[in-house]
């Protein structure tokens, strides 16, 4: 059974910094290409980085210099690092792995951005 589990959201102040963390179990994390995504309130799920096998990360626009998407395959973890972040950043988190044949979701972890 394939299980993508996030973990690290939660309150932060405007300017400050959260790290996520996507632990998976039941596949081989290096065969597949990681991406975060976010959805807030009222709003579609949108992409905010993604790291293909082999290929050149990417990153939303508003997130730019601001957030980091890397992996530790050898861990079967990803990570976002999230730095200067902004009320407009308040959304539910979702890690996801897919190839050719799959496509993976975690269960998302709220990161709420707020004085």
């Amino acid at each position: 059974q394939v299980q993508l589990v996030e973990s690290g959201g939660g309150l932060v102040q405007p300017g400050g910094s959260l790290r996520l963390s996507c632990a998976a179990s039941g596949i081989i994390f290096s065969f597949f290409e990681l991406a975060w995504y976010r959805q807030a309130p009222g709003k579609q799920r949108e992409l905010v980085a993604a790291s293909p096998r082999g290929g050149s990360i990417n990153y939303a626009d508003s997130v730019k210099g601001r957030f980091t998407i890397s992996r530790a395959n050898a861990k079967n973890t990803g990570y976002l690092q999230m730095n200067s972040l902004k009320p407009e950043d308040t959304a539910v988190y979702y890690c996801n792995a897919k190839d050719q044949w799959a496509d993976y979701w975690g269960q998302g972890t709220q990161v709420t951005v707020s004085s």
